[in-house]
């Protein structure tokens, strides 16, 4: 055992002191904060833009007056021409577009907008909804119903969302519950993929590099392999870590100064808008407090490690069979394919049922257990009994895993020159 805590540590510290190991644990948080900064940024700028948007009312209704400039769009009202010579003006001025609302026989018969731009989805569903909604009261006024007995009658109600102890959520509740699943499973999966490649390929450099072979002379293989693999997950917990308390700091920094500059200012129409919008946001941050965030942490922790070892045996596995990374690829796919799996069950399974049939089943699967149980956790209180027999198998199955990578592991680590087969890793296994 004092060899493999040796070995742990050597792993450990030869991972942290590396420089290109210190520069992007502190560079990660940076850069992350820098692009969500700039897509905010870009974002601004893309809203600030104008459009020139010509309107053509043929109709006599005076749709026009829907239609009121604002900062994104500008409309220029069309009088008197027809429908080829506003094509024509609008073309000839570079506009954005041109909306035309058509009539025969007094009745309006067509809403049309041309551009050689394609127009975002939200955009044509405002003008269809503000023309339609004027073409219907028109009608209306038309057979002589009295709108505002319609408008008395009407039901407009926003559903409110509660839990059975009357406890009021955000409509948005799910959308928080998939961010959150989401995010830890995907997290998890891009941890597992970063970490492991980092144990295959210190594998291939001790095997190139032919230090393996004095180090095996004095350490049984399986402890070697252990004890790599640990250090590399202690060294990637560390990084963790840092990059979650740097990352912290730098968003809620940015968060602050750009909160103070959006609202240090506000126009008094924005001031409404905003006052009538915290009670909304209460509620979201309501929903986000609800969240069972010790728990998700806790088993983020412990999918963690029981992920990573898992994967990190198979990757070890893969870089001792193999003489460079190259020939890595062949086999990759089964690697990669559970990771995969387990993400699109998350999204398309999880999201819509999470305790339906699939969802489970792939929960307790150790390959797809720690991204699929994640994603699980948010969405609704989940036996601690589910968790456990969960966690039991994922690291049971570790144990499984490693005795047949060991296998595979010290017998490739003395192999040289020759490219490895699925059939002699076959044979490894049955040695």
């Amino acid at each position: 055992m004092d060899k493999l805590w040796l070995i742990i540590k050597r792993e450990y510290l030869n991972k942290v002191r590396n420089r290109t190991f210190i520069i992007m644990t502190f560079v990660s948080p940076l850069i992350f904060v820098g692009v969500v900064l700039l897509i905010g940024w870009l974002t601004s700028i893309n809203s600030d833009t104008s459009r020139k948007i010509a309107v053509l009312d043929q109709t006599g209704e005076n749709y026009v007056s829907l239609f009121t400039s604002s900062e994104r769009y500008d409309y220029i009202i069309l009088n008197g021409v027809s429908k080829e010579a506003a094509i024509a003006a609008s073309k000839e001025a570079d506009y954005y577009g041109l909306i035309l609302m058509e009539s025969r026989e007094g009745k309006f018969t067509g809403l049309s907008f041309y551009s050689d731009d394609s127009p975002s989805p939200d955009f044509l569903e405002s003008i269809e909804n503000k023309v339609n909604k004027k073409a219907t009261e028109n009608n209306l006024e038309n057979a002589a119903i009295d709108l505002h007995k319609i408008e008395e009658l009407t039901v407009n109600n926003e559903i409110q969302v509660q839990d059975f102890t009357g406890e009021k959520t955000s409509k948005m509740s799910g959308w928080v519950k998939i961010a959150a699943g989401g995010a830890s499973g995907y997290l998890l999966m891009m941890f597992i993929v970063i970490y492991g490649n980092m144990v295959m390929r210190s594998v291939i450099e001790e095997k190139t590099s032919r230090i393996i072979e004095i180090i095996v002379s004095s350490v049984k293989p399986i402890y070697l392999m252990i004890g790599k693999i640990t250090g590399t997950s202690l060294a990637g917990i560390t990084q963790f870590i840092i990059w979650v308390v740097v990352g912290s700091i730098l968003l809620v920094v940015a968060s602050t100064f750009l909160g103070a500059e959006a609202f240090s200012n506000p126009a008094s129409a924005d001031v409404i808008a905003q006052a009538q919008d915290i009670s909304k946001m209460q509620l979201i941050f309501n929903d986000i407090a609800q969240l069972p965030i010790l728990k998700l942490l806790l088993c983020f922790f412990i999918y963690f490690m029981g992920g990573y070892f898992l994967y990190a045996s198979i990757y070890t596995a893969i870089g001792a069979a193999v003489d460079n990374e190259t020939d890595t690829q062949q086999f990759m796919l089964p690697v990669i394919l559970p990771l995969m799996l387990a993400i699109y069950v998350g999204f398309f399974s999880v999201m819509d049922n999470p305790h339906g049939t699939t969802a489970v089943i792939f929960s307790y699967i150790p390959l797809t257990s720690p991204i699929v149980m994640l994603m699980r956790i948010p969405f609704g209180e989940i036996a601690w009994w589910e968790i456990a027999i969960s966690m039991l198998l994922l690291y049971v199955s570790i144990i499984g895993v490693a005795m047949l990578a060991a296998k595979i592991y010290r017998i490739g680590i003395l192999m040289y020159g020759k490219k490895t087969t699925w059939k002699e890793l076959y044979k490894w296994l049955r040695y």
